[in-house]
């Protein structure tokens, strides 16, 4: 007589089971971006002392960028493409599409612009942007002063080839300065600075032509250097 002999596990006589073969994970497929620019922008504006910079982001990340956008100008192509000796910045809002305006900057001289966002440069946009000519020069020159006051009169331009129908003449006071009486043009003080723009019967200036306004000026020191700036 054969015996067959029966090999139980454990307690409970249950037969003990294969051990499951290993799972090798599927690999993680390569991150395939879309064939287009993260980030575009193009020069939508400009004054003879500003430039705007719309600008449009198309992907997220990891193929494109999040707001907000630093906007950096650069006085040559070189220079842009290096990302050498920038000349002015601004940051956008958080809006994924929208406007940068920079200011302080030289009439009628060309900038180029690059992007930067999440702490990266974009290695793509370099586009350029430039601010308009002067259409008239004003001179502001000290008719008389005495303590605590003076009158001024400022001569506007029209430097152009175009007739102007309206001039706007700015400047930066160096002190406590404000008007008190004005002439031929009309004015709004601001928190440290000053802009008359021509009065109804004033505005149209022939090219080569010059019109004046003139301002009586309260002051607790002499005036000091004015530099105003004429635009259309």
């Amino acid at each position: 007589m054969v015996l067959a002999a029966v090999i139980f596990g454990g307690s409970g006589g249950t037969a003990a089971a294969a051990p499951a073969p290993a799972v090798t994970p599927a690999p993680t497929p390569p991150l395939t971006c879309p064939p287009v620019l993260p980030i575009s922008g193009v020069a939508s504006g400009a004054t003879t002392d500003s430039v705007t910079i719309s600008y449009y982001l198309f992907l997220s990340p990891p193929c494109g960028y999040n707001p907000p956008i630093t906007v950096t100008l650069f006085a040559g192509a070189d220079n842009a493409r290096q990302w050498t000796d920038p000349v002015a910045e601004a940051v956008s809002g958080p809006e994924r599409s929208g406007q940068v305006t920079i200011g302080d900057l030289a009439p009628d001289t060309q900038y180029w612009f690059r992007f930067t966002a999440d702490g990266k440069r974009d290695p793509y946009v370099v586009g350029s942007a430039r601010t308009t000519a002067l259409a008239c020069t004003a001179t502001l020159t000290v008719s008389s002063a005495w303590t605590g006051g003076a009158v001024a009169t400022v001569a506007v331009r029209n430097i152009g080839p175009d007739t102007l129908s309206t001039w706007r003449v700015s400047w930066r006071w160096s002190g406590d300065e404000r008007i008190t009486s004005l002439w031929n043009g009309v004015t709004t003080n601001g928190a440290d600075g000053v802009t008359v723009a021509n009065a109804s019967w004033n505005g149209t200036l022939a090219p080569g032509a010059t019109t004046t306004f003139g301002l009586l000026v309260d002051t607790s020191a002499p005036l000091g250097a004015i530099t105003p700036t004429c635009t259309r």
